[in-house]
């Protein structure tokens, strides 16, 4: 897809529609955000097929639009109707959140509805509809939702949640009738539009079955007879036995067996792996927020600048920020690789998972040092120095290490715990001097990182 115009599903009244959206771009000097339409409708089609037979005839037919000034445009219309085909987290189902707010306040239901949010914000900006904005403005819950989970719980926040669902209830109407108002369709030329589905790719599905309850049709082997499923290698080392002799060994005198073995068992590199940038997670008081990291010549570089850490409160949140404002403007994009990560991002591809050697909990540390080192887990107080001090060396400040130096009496405590060792003397209560200065690290940490 052309990295700057990304194909979006619409799920208004008349069914999922299919139209471009232009995240905000600079263009001489000035900001931009636009969709495809022009001053008075957004043009919206009922499959991609019928958007790239437009695309493709729209300069001939003279039909102008607000997208034909992007400089992405010159390859739009070379694109094909598998490129033109919205993924699925590009959809945006408007008419679907009261049935989003009937259930409970979960990380996937709030995710969905801050993307439903945002995207109607848009298009509340680019095409003015006031309306809109005053739906989204009528509580402060629809700003809440990318802070999580966390920002409905307790008595608050259940009243925040009841406050949203009222508001849908009453008013999400005239968020639908605004948008549904603003759509058009213009003339698509049929014939072209039908030679262009036939050469979409068909989506896969995990499922291998006809119907529901009706097993597939076993494949056929060379002489037409169904295949016997007993006689389906599902193991490399069947297929190795029932190789001929011959190939039973390669070249250099090793098993095929033991190839494929060592194939089957070497797990694939991941995306991130690839890129060399790690998605983090952190758990405060306050809740868990994702951002990323990477090491260049063993220093830590975050998602960030001067010293603040861009945090969010859930993947979708990241992502849509990355494709976004996110897409420059900090130290990780100066990272050779960071054009792939916003190359997914904008096309929609970009899955962020926190692998666990990656996950930190400072929540608490504090406490359990107060108790004594007996009480403190090892394992989470390590990830957490290494969090707290990666932080600082990057923000350029020494306190941090200073604090944990050995020769203090929070390092020693510190290095008692993740490096125990029977022949030292265990720190003495109490403990109160310690959990302070951990208290101020952990402080200072917090107060670099910027939620969004």
């Amino acid at each position: 897809m052309a990295q700057d115009i990304i194909p979006i599903t619409l799920a208004l009244t008349a069914g999922d529609l299919v139209t471009l959206w232009a995240p905000r771009w600079r263009q001489d000097g000035e900001e931009w955000e636009a969709f495809l339409g022009d001053d008075d409708a957004l043009f919206a089609f009922a499959d991609a097929a019928d958007l790239a037979a437009w695309v493709a005839t729209a300069e001939e037919s003279g039909q102008a639009h607000d997208l034909v000034d992007h400089p992405a445009w010159p390859v739009v219309v070379k694109l094909s109707v598998d490129e033109l085909t919205p993924e699925d987290v590009q959809r945006y189902d408007v008419v679907g959140v009261p049935e989003l707010v009937a259930g409970d306040p979960d990380t996937w239901t709030l995710d969905d509805l801050a993307e439903v949010a945002a995207m109607c914000r848009s298009l509340a900006d680019v095409c003015d509809l006031e309306v809109v904005h005053e739906v989204l403005d009528a509580t402060p819950a629809f700003a809440a939702l990318t802070a999580g989970p966390t920002a409905f719980g307790g008595r608050d926040g259940q009243a925040l949640w009841a406050e949203l669902a009222e508001v849908v209830d009453e008013r999400w109407d005239e968020v639908v009738d605004a948008l549904d108002a603003m759509v058009t369709t213009p003339e698509v030329d049929e014939d072209l539009a039908t030679r262009l589905r036939a050469t979409a790719t068909p989506r896969e599905t995990p499922d291998d079955t006809d119907e529901v309850g009706e097993e597939a049709e076993p494949a056929e082997n060379a002489e037409g007879d169904p295949e016997d499923p007993e006689a389906v290698a599902t193991d490399p080392k069947d297929a190795v036995d029932d190789a001929p002799a011959d190939l039973r060994e390669d070249v250099a005198g090793e098993s095929l067996r033991s190839d494929l073995v060592d194939a089957a068992e070497e797990p694939e590199e991941s995306f991130w792996e690839e890129v060399g940038i790690d998605p983090i997670a952190i758990t405060t008081s306050e809740g868990e927020v994702i951002t990323l990291r990477c090491y260049l010549d063993d220093e830590p570089v975050f998602l960030g600048r001067r010293g603040t850490i861009e945090t969010f409160g859930s993947s979708r949140a990241l992502r849509t920020w990355i494709a976004n404002e996110g897409a420059d403007g900090h130290d990780l994009a100066d990272v050779a690789t960071w054009d792939e990560v916003v190359g997914a991002a904008t096309g929609g591809d970009l899955e962020i998972e926190v692998a666990p050697e990656n996950r930190y909990v400072l929540a608490g540390i504090a406490d359990d040092i107060t108790e004594g080192p007996d009480v403190v887990d090892a394992e989470q107080l390590e990830l957490a120095v290494e969090l707290v001090i990666d932080a600082a060396d990057w923000a350029g400040d020494t306190r941090t290490r200073e604090a944990l130096a050995p020769s203090e009496s929070l390092g020693w405590l510190v290095s008692f715990v993740v490096r125990p060792d029977p022949t030292r003397l265990t720190p003495s209560a109490p403990f109160d001097r310690e959990a302070a200065s951990w208290r101020g690290l952990e402080d200072r940490f917090l107060g670099r990182l910027r939620r969004h």
